[in-house]
């Protein structure tokens, strides 16, 4: 039976590389296989997690049977409507944020900057199409998967339906995502609104946008339009912005945006969206004064709901909550045995690398890990992130408060850029590193990074918390002069001088005179 008599999949609109894009990663004219009489592993879902997890189970070469659902569109978030097309989009608008800055690095600019925001739409569907081959379905057949397009859901503790189709299995991931959150707002259905879902599929620069959440995306793309031309107001109900990021991060940030434009709009409660003639008038009150703005478009990025429903989860007995998604114990393991989860639909850490590494946990748990021997655990990720703003905000580890309530005593080094020779250069001197490590020894707990390439540099001290390695070694890495992530060697010959106790130098003192 063909896909298209399931469901014909259009990502609109539906030009040449969205029709390339479809072809790859939900082709119409696909054929389920005739499944296998029992699964090693079925996977329901075809983001980033479902991926990895069919392809390195089916890639070991130990002729495992695997088998991959998806209902929708193959790559998930990420390529659909998640990293790759924001990516795209935000790379756009480093553009602008430089010409901004071109008259105070002597570069003048004769004339105003013309945004072509068809062309730099059709450049993002043009770069996701081609990123699309490797998420495509024909791909992961020829790695060996038997790919099925359509609805599942548990009909037993070993079976799984696909729209008639019957899939036997010995162990089972659910990896179905999660979506953009749906805003209690009055009238906000009846008015419309955009999602990262949504928005990417824009043709037309909306004139006036408000862009509701100050979180990572709202932030991310309140500045991209912004820059892209869009009058951009940003609703927040926070003190401030990224309020769950380092305060003096979220400042600089805050700080930049304002500069650039932003009508930032915090402690704020909307309550009423109505259409008017100019287009859709946001009512809002901000310490109990109600005010209003008007705009052409609402661009919703307040949080996600996890995709639970139509899974049929408790016929199985896998255990799940509207909000925060399938249940797991540390072993990515549901509360049936045999079922496992990864990825958005049951994590805190809703990014694509999470999702990646969460899958290769699950590959060694249900398929290497017999009786329980040799388990992976979650809880030993550690995971850094990206807010891919400009300046970037990147962070890994524990924040200072973070490890105060944990109980932890540490000590914080902070090394501001505008005292970084590089960053002088480049004019970025709002930037900074802060590094914590607990008191009394060089053991890295947690860092935050502020800067143009932020999510470039921090993989540094990732790998420095990963291997055990503290900031006496990080003082002994040479670090090209001049960079930014010289602020890492900067911070690391700052412990080091705290080593520096009068005794030490008496002895250092005593040394020199036989040297």
């Amino acid at each position: 039976m063909s896909n298209s008599e399931f469901e014909r999949i259009t990502v609109l609109p539906m030009d040449e590389y969205n029709q390339k894009l479809v072809a790859n990663v939900h082709p119409e004219n696909w054929i389920n296989p005739q499944p296998a009489d029992c699964y090693d592993l079925v996977v329901i879902g075809a983001g980033t997690a479902g991926l990895v997890v069919a392809a390195g189970a089916a890639g070991l070469g130990l002729g495992l049977k695997v088998a991959l659902i998806e209902k929708h569109l193959m790559g998930g978030d990420c390529l659909n409507v998640g990293c790759v097309p924001s990516k795209a989009l935000i790379r756009s608008s480093r553009v602008v944020g430089e010409i901004w800055k071109a008259h105070s690095l002597g570069i003048n600019i004769q004339q105003n900057i013309d945004v072509d925001f068809a062309t730099v739409m059709a450049r993002l569907r043009k770069i996701r199409s081609g990123i699309s081959h490797h998420d495509s379905a024909a791909r992961f057949k020829n790695l060996g998967v038997d790919v099925f397009l359509g609805s599942g859901k548990f009909i037993s503790n070993n079976t799984i339906d696909v729209d008639g189709q019957i899939l036997q299995f010995k162990k089972a991931v659910i990896a179905t995502g999660a979506r953009a959150i749906k805003p209690a707002i009055q009238g906000i259905e009846t008015a419309g609104y955009l999602t990262n879902e949504t928005v990417f599929s824009l043709i037309q620069k909306p004139h006036k946008l408000a862009v509701i959440g100050g979180g990572p995306i709202g932030c991310e793309l309140a500045q991209t339009f912004q820059r892209l031309g869009c009058e951009v107001t940003l609703f927040h109900n926070g003190t401030y912005i990224l309020n769950k990021e380092d305060p003096e991060a979220a400042e600089v940030l805050q700080r930049t945006l304002i500069a650039e434009g932003i009508n930032l709009v915090l402690n704020c409660q909307l309550e009423e969206v109505v259409t008017v003639t100019e287009g859709k008038r946001l009512y809002f009150s901000v310490n109990g004064n109600r005010n209003s703005v008007t705009v052409d478009e609402i661009l919703v990025g307040a949080g996600r709901s996890p995709n639970v429903e139509g899974l049929n989860l408790k016929k199985v007995g896998v255990e799940y909550d509207q909000k925060q998604g399938v249940k797991v114990n540390d072993y990515l393991q549901t509360s049936n045995p045999n079922i496992y989860a990864a990825g958005d639909i049951c994590m805190n850490w809703k990014f694509t690398h999470a999702a990646d590494a969460a899958a290769r946990i699950v590959i060694k748990n249900t398929l290497f890990s017999p009786f329980g021997l040799g388990r992976s655990q979650l809880s030993n990720l550690i995971m850094p992130w990206v807010t891919y703003t400009d300046p970037e905000i990147a962070h890994v580890g524990m924040y200072a408060e973070e490890a105060r309530q944990k109980g932890l005593e540490i000590e914080t080094i902070k090394i501001d850029f505008k005292n970084l020779d590089r960053a002088i250069t480049d004019s970025e001197e709002a930037g900074f590193f802060k590094i914590h490590h607990q008191r009394g020894t060089d053991k890295i707990i947690g860092a935050t990074i502020v800067a143009s390439h932020a999510g470039d540099m921090i993989s540094e001290i990732t790998t420095a918390i990963v291997n055990n390695i503290g900031l006496s070694k990080l003082s002994s890495v040479i670090h090209p002069y001049p960079t930014q992530a010289e602020a890492i060697k900067k911070a690391a010959d700052a412990y080091r001088r705290t080593l520096l106790t009068s005794r030490t130098k008496k002895i250092l003192k005593f040394l020199t005179k036989f040297s």
